[in-house]
């Protein structure tokens, strides 16, 4: 993590008070949140919609962070403590991250698209791991705040960091990447969510496209290849960097030749390379993720021929096609940390490959952020059920509902039932919970299905 004195410190934010008497003094780290502080830290004070971080400057440097940041306009700062009067406190931390990031000797991998973005970083951060020092974003530190705080806590000695970026509009990709200054990115996929802040899955494009706007110089960019709507923007692309591209069909720099699905994983075969890979996570869709992974590491000097000792020991961010065993022996997929129609869609074609199950639940929770089609989108996945590969499904949630009514009318009445009470949904899964049945718990972050989940292990 960031270790610098208050003088250097002020070499790479601007401030506009005194602070010789503590020039000499060194802090190690940042911190945002007193419930959370770094003894020896720099404490950074947010100003929120309902909070305001300087009530707790006193009560930081009291419990032990080395000084902290005020901001210019907040009245009666405590001028006898260890503290660097700053225009903005957030732009100060933003400008210290970017500052860091410059003195470090180092690779950035920036991530970013609709779905997909914390698996192919697990995936990246395992491959790379195999010859250099890594770290990458934890958790959802990948916003406007949770980036800078990521690349604060940066080690000296890293070799690679891989940083996810996330967004809800435009200009926010655009901002990250320019502070991130990566020397490669990755594009997963355009999917649908965000439609109700950028209107159409074109706009979604164009949002995730800036992640080239901090681009180094000959960087690299990887994207999903069987995309029309990056394919004809990249088409046109005229800068520096190489274009790499990964996806099903042959047009692709890399692309499955066979794969086979188990309830362990995937093995599958790639263009141009003898090996067979097992990837020891649910769905051929994480497939794609792979590929953008096995590129970027393949163009920072990992061999292919050592793919597989990478993946290996990968282990996925909790509640992304977690494979774990309910009680009376049923199995469940935890896929409950988000959903759009694509993700849906992929999770649900998974169940219905999975081969040695007797029966197939599925339990399907609102889609979020979809905008004024949202209806529809809830609809359609219900419609595209097959009912010789799905056996029940249960929904939850208003939207939910429409997935049911789609569902309906390709499956028996008797298939499908709707629930707004999660315990009922619970109770009515666990008659089903039986050895050899498979229950896929999918939906939108907001709709906390990760409840039901743990309802079926007790």
């Amino acid at each position: 993590m960031i270790q610098r004195t208050i003088k250097q410190l002020s070499e790479m934010i601007s401030v506009i008070n005194d602070y010789q008497s503590f020039e000499n003094k060194t802090i190690q780290g940042v911190c945002i949140d007193t419930r959370n502080l770094v003894m020896g830290s720099l404490y950074v004070p947010i100003i929120g919609q309902n909070f305001d971080g300087h009530q707790f400057v006193e009560e930081a440097i009291n419990q032990g962070v080395a000084a902290a940041l005020w901001q210019r306009n907040v009245p009666n700062p405590p001028v006898h403590l260890p503290i660097l009067i700053v225009e903005d406190t957030l732009e100060a931390l933003q400008q210290l991250a970017k500052s860091y990031r410059h003195q470090l000797n180092l690779k950035v991998i920036g991530i970013t698209g609709s779905n997909g973005k914390t698996t192919t970083k697990d995936m990246v951060t395992n491959l790379l791991s195999l010859q250099y020092k890594v770290q990458k974003t934890e958790g959802n530190y990948n916003n406007h705040i949770g980036l800078p705080l990521t690349i604060l806590q940066l080690e000296e000695d890293t070799e690679m960091s891989v940083l996810e970026m996330g967004m809800s509009g435009r200009g926010e990709i655009d901002f990250l990447s320019r502070l991130a200054s990566p020397d490669a990115v990755i594009i997963t996929n355009i999917g649908e969510s965000h439609l109700l802040d950028l209107g159409s899955r074109e706009g979604i494009a164009e949002a995730k496209l800036e992640i080239l706007n901090g681009l180094k110089a000959n960087g690299k960019i990887i994207y999903f290849g069987d995309e029309p709507l990056l394919r004809d923007k990249l088409d046109h692309y005229d800068g520096d960097a190489t274009l790499f591209t990964f996806g099903k069909t042959e047009s692709n720099t890399i692309y499955p030749t066979e794969i086979t699905t188990t309830d362990s994983g995937s093995y599958f075969k790639v263009n141009n390379i003898d090996e067979v890979y097992h990837l020891p996570v649910l769905g051929t869709h994480n497939i794609m993720n792979a590929l953008s992974a096995m590129l970027v590491a393949n163009e920072f000097h990992i061999p292919f021929s050592k793919i597989n000792e990478g993946f290996k020991s990968l282990k996925l961010t909790n509640m992304r096609m977690e494979l774990l065993e309910g009680a009376n022996g049923v199995k469940i997929i935890n896929d409950a940390y988000n959903a759009s129609p694509t993700s849906v869609k992929a999770a649900i074609e998974l169940v219905s490959s999975l081969p040695g199950y007797e029966k197939k639940v599925l339990v399907l929770g609102d889609m979020l952020e979809l905008g004024p089609d949202e209806v529809d989108f809830h609809y359609e996945i219900g419609k595209a059920l097959h009912p010789e590969k799905i056996d029940l499904v249960y929904t939850f949630g208003k939207l939910g509902n429409e997935i049911a009514r789609g569902a309906r009318e390709t499956l028996q009445e008797n298939q499908v039932q709707t629930f707004t009470n999660k315990q009922t949904l619970i109770e009515e899964l666990k008659k089903q919970s039986k050895p050899n049945t498979l229950v896929l718990v999918k939906a939108s972050r907001g709709m906390k299905l990760e409840e039901v989940v743990v309802g079926l292990q007790t």
